[in-house]
This record gives C-alpha cells, structure tokens and sequence, in this order.
C-alpha cells in the first residue's frame, strides 16, 4: 500500500473511532433509542463531510481477471458507502455479485468501453449512451459513464429510490434494525433488475462461490 493510501485509512479509522466513541458517550448518558438514533445520524454527517474535505476521493478502478475486478468493485463500494448515510448502504458483496454478472466480470463491451457495470440503460436521448450492437436504432441506450465507481454509485441511487425497489428497502431496514445482514432475502427483492427469473438465486451463489463477505 503506497503512503496515500495509508495516509487515507489513517484517517478514515481516525474519523470513525471519533464517531463511535461519540455515539457511544451518548448512548451511555442518555440512552433513550430515538435520541442516540437522531445523534447518530448527526455525527455521522459531520464525519462523513469532513472526511472528504480530508481529501478522499473515488479509488482507482484497475482490474486484470475476475478476482482484482472484484477487489476494485468493492473498494468503489466501500468509498461510496463510507460516504453515504447507514440506511442508504447496500452490502459490497450483493454489488459485486450483480457487477460481475452484468459485466461478465469486466469483460462486456458496455464495461470496456462505457464504463458501465450494470447494464443500466436510459431512453433519455440527452443521457450519454451507446447502442446495443444487434439494435442500433433501438429507442433505448446504454448508459455511457465517466468512471467506473460512478456506474457503481448510479446502480446504488437507483436501488435506493426506484419503485421497483421498495420492497428491497423495507428488507433493508428490518435487517439495519436486526444488525445482521441476510443475503437471500436482500436478493430476493432485486429481482425487478433482471428478466432472469433465475437472477436472484444467481446473485446468492455468486455471493457463495466467489466468498464474497
């Protein structure tokens, strides 16, 4: 690991222990659940903004085979999740599963040449984009974008507000609430994704035969 990027996880771990030991010194002296919760939500706001006046920023995106594309989807999940408020998280390994099934673990055209991980697709003519191959005039497009981390944020805001969605952010919270994540029931409700009828089950075994944590 090069000095900036100890430098960065010194901060981080700074920032994060100040945060804990806050919420902590809160939760003993008035332990109240709603009071801690919304002092919570407050720190970590404040910690989170001064973490990237600190001057973190986007990883790099560098990948030779399956296993450093994961290892660089999940660094861009774990910058965005560091930077985005508890309840807005999406596990790291539920968006390294999807990247590497959409993807063909970095290897599909729209990856290489559009950065996008996702598949996502727009039928905003003025949204960047790129034509399937097989349907150039299709009314739909690719989207096109300029890195790599931003495809991945994209597919995390869209799981975060789409309708389609709602269901998935329901599981989530009851899993927030419960501190224990449940894989099976998350990917359950990210079905809508695909028209695989077969794409949640393959989200759990990727998620199991890659390791992922």
């Amino acid at each position: 690991m090069n000095w900036t990027g100890i430098k960065r996880k010194a901060i981080i771990t700074g920032i994060s222990v100040a945060g804990v030991a806050f919420a902590f010194g809160v939760g003993t002296f008035n332990p109240n659940s709603f009071v801690t919760s919304d002092y919570t939500k407050k720190i970590e706001n404040k910690f989170l903004k001064e973490a990237v006046a600190l001057g973190m920023h986007e990883p790099d995106f560098v990948y030779a085979d399956s296993n450093s594309f994961m290892d660089a989807v999940g660094q861009c999940v774990d910058f965005i999740n560091f930077t985005t408020p508890r309840d807005q998280r999406v596990p790291r390994s539920i968006i390294i599963a999807m990247a590497g099934i959409e993807s063909g673990w970095g290897t599909s055209r729209f990856t290489r040449e559009g950065n996008n991980l996702f598949g996502i697709r727009t039928w905003d003519s003025d949204t960047p984009q790129m034509k399937p191959l097989d349907l150039p005039n299709a009314e739909f497009g690719v989207k096109t974008y300029p890195t790599k981390c931003a495809s991945v944020q994209d597919a995390i805001n869209i799981l975060n507000t789409h309708h389609a969605y709602e269901n998935f952010r329901i599981e989530r919270k009851r899993q927030n609430d419960l501190d224990i994540w449940d894989y099976n029931r998350l990917a359950f409700h990210i079905s809508p994704w695909s028209t695989n009828e077969k794409y949640s089950d393959m989200i759990v075994n990727t998620i199991a035969s890659k390791e992922l944590p």
